[in-house]
């Protein structure tokens, strides 16, 4: 592909950005626009974090949801006896078997790497490979999406980076951590399916209404607000952004109070 990087140039690439050993850092990353495959990729932030560094990655599910929009996408314009045979159909959530959806390539490739650890919420769960995998995967409420009994609250204590590499704004998974913590935050029902000792069982849930259709603005501002240094870089063809998640989450609890009704 034109544009592409590869082995030590991704490494390059990644300590050209910010990026350092140690470090735990948050990725979002479209491949097909940095030029890399997901091993290649993998490896080089592996070296360059060295064994005390940590990869993060959403593993997102809506498959298993009828809540979702996913759901509504997919069943729009069926019958009812369709709606009913297409749930019954729907796969139930597994934490060590069900692939994340629509998260890209690289996500999948941290998912399925060996030794890294996924963390049990059924739809909005996070995978992390590395030296603080299991820290930071460890127990995440399964009515707590992306909140404070979420991977996401213990990054942000954790002194976490988040890297967007070909993507914007508007898939910034840590600006969700602020819509928890605005005054009295919208709250809805959310349903999906699980497998709770090798039987298919649906649970139900109340839990913030997650919104991400403002972040690529929110982004904007953030960057453009002086609230942090944010670093950017170019990968091939592909623009990067690299910042602190604390500050990120911060700034958005302002914004999202003072921007949305």
């Amino acid at each position: 592909m034109s544009g592409g990087v590869e082995g030590n140039s991704l490494a390059r690439s990644l300590v050209d950005l910010g990026v350092r050993p140690g470090a735990t850092v948050l990725v979002h990353v479209s491949l097909r626009r940095v030029g890399a495959g997901p091993e290649a990729f993998l490896a080089a932030l592996l070296d360059v974090l060295g064994p005390e560094g940590t990869v993060v990655v959403p593993a997102f599910t809506a498959g298993n949801s009828d809540t979702s929009p996913d759901y509504l996408d997919r069943t729009r314009g069926m019958t009812h006896r369709q709606r009913v045979l297409h749930r019954a159909l729907m796969p139930p959530f597994e934490r060590d078997r069900t692939p994340s959806e629509r998260m890209g390539a690289f996500a999948e490739a941290v998912r399925r790497a060996q030794g890294a650890v996924r963390s049990a919420h059924p739809q909005t769960s996070f995978a992390a490979l590395g030296a603080r995998s299991g820290e930071l995967m460890g127990r995440h409420d399964e009515e707590c999406h992306l909140g404070e009994r979420s991977p996401l609250a213990r990054l942000e204590r954790a002194g976490a980076y988040v890297l967007l590499l070909g993507v914007g704004y508007e898939v910034c998974t840590a600006f969700h951590l602020g819509e928890y913590r605005v005054p009295h935050p919208p709250r809805r029902l959310y349903r999906c399916v699980v497998l709770r000792g090798g039987v298919r069982t649906w649970m139900s849930y109340e839990d913030v209404a997650l919104d991400d259709r403002d972040f690529g603005i929110l982004g904007s501002e953030f960057e453009a607000g002086g609230t942090t240094v944010v670093a950017r870089g170019r990968f091939g063809d592909a623009q990067a952004v690299l910042f602190p998640l604390a500050q990120a989450v911060e700034f958005a609890v302002s914004w999202l109070a003072g921007n949305r009704q």
